[in-house]
């Protein structure tokens, strides 16, 4: 009886084991379909008037998406700016000063709550409470919706790798005088940074593609991002958006398969430097 029980644990190893392996391989196929897609369709349209030129309405010669990827990078480094500060510092409150009150478990049900909220419901939200009053589209409303939507992710990521550092470091720290600030940054932070990043990266990542509350705070401009404060702003998921579903021209729809595959290699790129450059300064 015992050797049947444990070859039946083996077996049920052995499959559970396989399951994750193809789950594993299925996650890895789509991805790299997804940019194979991307790539085989937008490639060969990016050139150097395209990286250079602003849009343009149809007809006209030289079309770019310049503006468009000027605005966007303006709108989520302002929401980036936002953002980071308030998710780690909300992180480190509920991991390192007050983990069991009920604030701490109220702040983390609104942020949970708050990260199943549809994006589309939080650019209405801003453009109630910010483009309505004020008269205008702008920049400033778009970087305000983005930062509303990394906020719960980067705050939850946050407490989450700081709850992974024994409490053995802190206790550590502690014994021989530091103060609890200066263990919080110096030693529970510092040990788990890969792990803050990641969750920078990921609420980074999730705002890049976000369109619908682009299209409620920044809409959209063929002008270059002038006044980020009050005009609107053109920025990247409008015009892929307008370009590959409102356009029925193929030239325009060969721009938007170009600037999808300009927003994936940026994400990339910036992905795989952080993860690199954080890899390397982990092992010194």
């Amino acid at each position: 009886m015992k050797r049947r029980g444990l070859i039946l644990r083996k077996v049920q190893q052995k499959i559970f084991d396989a399951a994750c392996l193809a789950a594993v391989t299925l996650s890895v196929a789509l991805m790299f379909w997804i940019i194979a897609t991307l790539f085989r369709h937008g490639f060969a349209v990016i050139n150097w008037e395209l990286l250079t030129e602003p849009s343009k309405p149809y007809g006209i010669p030289h079309q770019g998406i310049a503006n468009a990827l000027l605005g966007t990078v303006l709108i989520t480094s302002v929401a980036t700016l936002l953002a980071v500060p308030l998710g780690l510092a909300g992180g480190i409150y509920l991991a390192e000063y007050d983990r069991h009150s009920t604030l701490a478990d109220l702040v983390r049900l609104s942020a949970n709550v708050l990260m199943g909220i549809p994006s589309i419901v939080i650019g209405l939200f801003v453009y109630a409470v910010w483009v309505v009053p004020t008269g205008h589209f702008s920049g400033w409303a778009g970087s305000i919706a983005l930062a509303i939507i990394m906020v719960p992710i980067i705050l939850r990521t946050t407490e989450d790798m700081l709850l992974l550092v024994p409490d053995t470091m802190r206790e550590s720290a502690l014994a021989l005088g530091i103060s609890r600030w200066r263990t919080t940054l110096s030693v529970v932070c510092r040990s788990c940074r890969s792990g803050l990043v990641t969750g920078v990266l990921l609420a980074f990542a999730r705002i890049c593609g976000e369109t619908a509350p682009l299209l409620f705070t920044a809409l959209w401009s063929h002008s270059w991002p002038s006044a980020f404060f009050s005009t609107p702003v053109a920025n990247m998921p409008v015009l892929i958006t307008e370009y590959m579903t409102a356009s029925p021209f193929e030239e325009q729809q060969k721009i938007g398969w170009a600037a999808a595959t300009v927003m994936l290699a940026i994400i990339l790129i910036l992905n795989i430097t952080l993860r690199t450059v954080f890899h390397r300064k982990r092992a010194l």
